[in-house]
């Protein structure tokens, strides 16, 4: 009879304790961006080491606060953030004054509510006609 009350004992408790791990989810998946707080303000993503990679953005809403994962593309332009994606039109020619050519381009879309210009304008310049040259002497050593 004792046999039988021990193994009943052991039962309810790990009847509780699986209650309780699944209350603890549950509270764990309320505190997510998909909770009641309707609106989080998120922060850039921050790099864990040097200038790109895996790093962690920081949202807040209202007293809340959650660090999610994240990553910065290391060939991100860093004159209008990672989180500003804009479609750009074709190169300009390039300028022979200042040795750069222009492009624009308009925002397509602001991730986590960043704050993005409507266009921008981005310079690089210009690169030699070396592509030329170099098929040209390719071509000579054929002969």
């Amino acid at each position: 009879m004792q046999h039988r009350g021990f193994l009943l004992l052991t039962l309810l408790a790990l009847l509780a304790l699986t209650s309780a791990v699944a209350k603890k989810k549950d509270k764990v998946k309320k505190g997510g961006p998909g909770s009641e707080c309707a609106e989080w303000a998120w922060g850039p993503c921050t790099p864990s080491s040097k200038d790109c990679g895996v790093g962690f953005r920081e949202g807040t809403c209202g007293a809340q606060t959650q660090r999610i994962r994240c990553r910065v593309p290391c060939n991100w332009k860093k004159e209008f953030g990672a989180d500003c994606k804009y479609k750009f039109e074709n190169w300009g020619a390039c300028d022979g004054g200042t040795g750069t050519k222009v492009r624009q381009g308009t925002l397509k879309k602001a991730r986590y509510n960043a704050q993005c210009q409507e266009t921008i304008r981005v310079t690089k310049p210009c690169t030699p006609k070396t592509k030329a040259k170099a098929k040209a002497k390719k071509g000579k050593g054929k002969d």
